[in-house]
Formats: C-alpha cells, structure tokens, sequence
C-alpha cells in the first residue's frame, strides 16, 4: 500500500523504497512524497529528522531509479529512491 505524504511545498513527487531497519522504523515498505530536497542526501536527511531514522546516511547504500547512486545524486519528478541500510545475516 502507498502512501502519498507531503513533506514540503510544491516539490516534486518521488517514490520511496524502504528496506530492514528503516522499513521497520517507518512502519511502510514504500511510499510516494512530495519534496523540496535537491539531492538523495537532503532527502534521507528530511525524512531522518520527520521519522526518526537512527542511521547515518554514510551507513546505508543509496539508489537512484535502479542504479546504485552517491549521495549528491540530484532528484527530479518521478524519481524512484530506495535507502538500503546494511543487513545482517548468518
């Protein structure tokens, strides 16, 4: 189920992808926002501060429309983000 949350103004629409521990902590596996962040970095940093992600961003991987992605990686309208923090297994 998505769902459509407005974090800021009229910015552009993306869709969010959470995994492990940020999936558990945002109570969602995806969801589409409205942002005015510019980068994949300014966006994880909203949504840390508005959902209370105990990761740092320099922890995590980041992909951008299904590429591995840096941080400074600018969004645009219709962008697909998925924050992939690391996972433990055995």
């Amino acid at each position: 189920m998505e769902v459509l949350a407005h974090l800021a103004g009229n910015g552009k629409t993306v869709r969010v992808d959470y995994f492990a521990l940020l999936k558990e902590q945002r109570g969602l596996a995806s969801e589409k926002l409205q942002t005015n962040s510019s980068t994949v970095l300014e966006l994880y940093e909203e949504l840390q501060g508005r959902y209370g992600f105990s990761l740092k961003h320099s922890s995590i991987a980041v992909a951008l429309n299904d590429e591995f992605a840096d941080w400074s990686e600018k969004l645009s309208e219709s962008d697909k983000v998925v924050f992939i923090p690391p996972v433990a297994g055995g």
